[in-house]
């Protein structure tokens, strides 16, 4: 078995060997020892750093994404999980879907102003509702 070390993992792999030390005290990868210093690596641990990848362009959190990973070497990812994200990945393409349109609409609207047109003014409201949903107000008492 050939180990690598984190330098040529980070060269490889394109990830800052900071984020591999990171990932490393999340449980998400395992260094086989040390040369040195320098911490080295499987092989294997490009098809993790994959999977890592792979989950966070998901969303998912590195909880969840080193939950995948279970304890042996073979990931064990739950289906359910998976299926739920991509109902969330559907509602936010919708979502972003609806804004695109709204913006096309107010780029070509023919109103004198965009506040006189009424597609714009409901995409104003559905942004202000969605931002008060996100931000909690904050109180001045």
């Amino acid at each position: 078995m050939k180990l690598i070390e984190i330098s040529e993992v980070a060269k490889r792999s394109g990830i800052p060997a900071s984020t591999l030390r990171f990932y490393e005290e999340k449980g998400l990868i395992e260094s086989l020892g040390r040369r040195g210093l320098r911490r080295t690596f499987d092989q294997d641990v490009f098809g993790r750093l994959s999977l890592i990848a792979l989950g966070r362009l998901a969303g998912f959190s590195l909880d969840e994404i080193r939950a995948m990973f279970g304890d042996g070497t073979a990931a064990q990812i739950d289906r359910v999980l998976l299926s739920n994200k991509a109902a969330e990945l559907d509602r936010t393409i919708r979502q972003l879907r609806a804004l695109k349109d709204g913006l096309e609409h107010a780029a070509a609207c023919p109103a004198p102003s965009h506040m006189e047109c009424p597609s714009f003014r409901r995409l104003l409201k559905v942004a202000a509702a969605r931002g008060s949903k996100r931000r909690p107000m904050l109180s001045t008492s």
